[in-house]
C-alpha cells in the first residue's frame, strides 16, 4: 500500500473515531450511522449498548432496486432518509444520534438527515 494511502486511512480514522467518541446510540436514542460509498448511500439505527441493529435502509435495498433512487443521489439519500424514520417510528423510537462518520455534513448526508427530520425523526 502507498504511504500516502496509509496516511489518508489513519487520518479519516481518526476521524470518525473523534466524531463517534461523542456519540453513543441506546435501545431509547439509537445511533442513526451513514455509510456512502461511490454508489451507494445507507443507515443504520444501531444501539451501542447491546451492540444490534435495529433497523436499517438504503439505495441497495430491494425497496429502492427497482426506482429511479437505485444510486446515491441527493434524492436517493432523501428517500432513504424518509424510510429509516419510517422504521423507526414503527419500532416506536421516535429520537436519534446522528453519526456522520468521517465525512462533512453537507451535500448528500445533510439531505438524509433532512428527509428523516420531515418524517418525524428527532436529532
Amino acid at each position: 500500500m502507498n504511504n500516502e494511502t496509509k496516511k489518508r486511512d489513519v487520518r479519516r480514522h481518526r476521524r470518525t473515531m473523534r466524531v463517534r467518541k461523542a456519540v453513543r446510540g441506546c435501545a431509547v436514542k439509537p445511533r442513526l450511522c451513514v455509510c456512502k460509498t461511490n454508489v451507494h448511500i445507507s443507515a443504520q439505527l444501531i444501539d451501542d449498548e447491546t451492540g444490534l441493529t435495529l433497523a436499517s435502509a438504503g439505495t441497495m435495498h430491494k425497496d429502492f432496486r427497482s426506482t429511479q433512487f437505485a444510486r446515491k443521489s441527493k434524492e436517493a439519500a432523501r428517500q432513504v432518509g424518509i424510510k429509516i424514520a419510517e422504521i423507526a417510528k414503527a419500532k416506536n423510537i421516535q429520537c436519534a444520534v446522528f453519526d456522520r462518520g468521517h465525512h462533512k455534513y453537507h451535500g448528500i448526508l445533510a439531505e438524509l438527515a433532512n428527509g428523516a427530520r420531515e418524517s418525524g425523526l428527532k436529532f
